[in-house]
């Protein structure tokens, strides 16, 4: 299955960029009367056929629709702060769109080495990955915001915050509601500081434990999507 994403369809016709085009006629040989599928990150999946193979203007003629494609039963956002290295936040953004995640929000912590961020590029990542699982729902992905904002506005009803402090903490496990929505804060390389998690606290924040290995900042915000996900299965 070809995937495409065409988050401005709007009809039952449909121009490929032309990026897109090139790479449906170039690189995939399609020709007029190929199946292919679109997808518009709204929950639209999209069976569809080549009308006007063209390298530049390729269109297609929409077949079928199949709404709300894959919709799940909670809500994930997770609030990470980058890493040095931009690849391995990266890595998280591609294998959490694979396996299933709606938001996601970069925090600049008291220890963040890395204090910016590039949506644009980081969108191309989640763009890739959203083709290559069939995912037609599109994850958001938010700008930058520092710590103290964020907490003070999050919205979700279940909030965590993951940390390697030795203290009180809860498996997700155990904190969790089925069919809910859940926020889950990651902190930097160097972890958050006591202030920063006792200011998360304040704001209604549950610390929690992902296990007993002290885990790499990506590796620690896919265990909590993977364990999320795998809940509410």
């Amino acid at each position: 299955m070809h995937i495409f994403y065409t988050p401005d369809i709007n009809s039952d016709t449909y121009i490929l960029s032309e990026e897109e085009s090139k790479h449906c006629i170039k690189v995939l040989r399609f020709q007029k009367g190929s199946l292919l599928n679109l997808v518009d990150g709204k929950g639209g999946l999209y069976d569809a056929i080549v009308e006007e193979a063209h390298p530049k203007r390729t269109r297609i003629n929409i077949l079928r629709v199949h709404e709300n494609y894959g919709r799940r039963n909670h809500y994930l956002h997770i609030a990470i702060a980058p890493t040095k290295n931009i690849e391995r936040l990266e890595l998280f953004l591609e294998k959490a769109t694979e396996i299933g995640i709606d938001e996601i929000t970069p925090i600049i912590c008291d220890r963040s080495e890395r204090k910016e961020v590039k949506t644009e590029r980081l969108n191309k990542v989640i763009t890739t990955a959203v083709k290559q699982s069939i995912k037609a729902f599109y994850p958001k992905l938010n700008e930058a915001e520092r710590f103290s904002d964020f907490i003070m506005k999050s919205k979700q009803s279940n909030k965590f915050i993951a940390h390697c402090i030795e203290s009180k903490k809860s498996a997700i496990k155990d904190q969790f509601k089925l069919n809910s929505d859940y926020l889950v804060m990651i902190g930097p390389e160097g972890d958050f500081t006591s202030a920063e998690i006792d200011s998360a606290m304040k704001q209604n924040f549950v610390p929690i434990s992902l296990g007993e290995s002290r885990l790499r900042t990506e590796t620690a915000a896919l265990e909590a999507c993977f364990e999320i996900n795998f809940l509410n299965r």
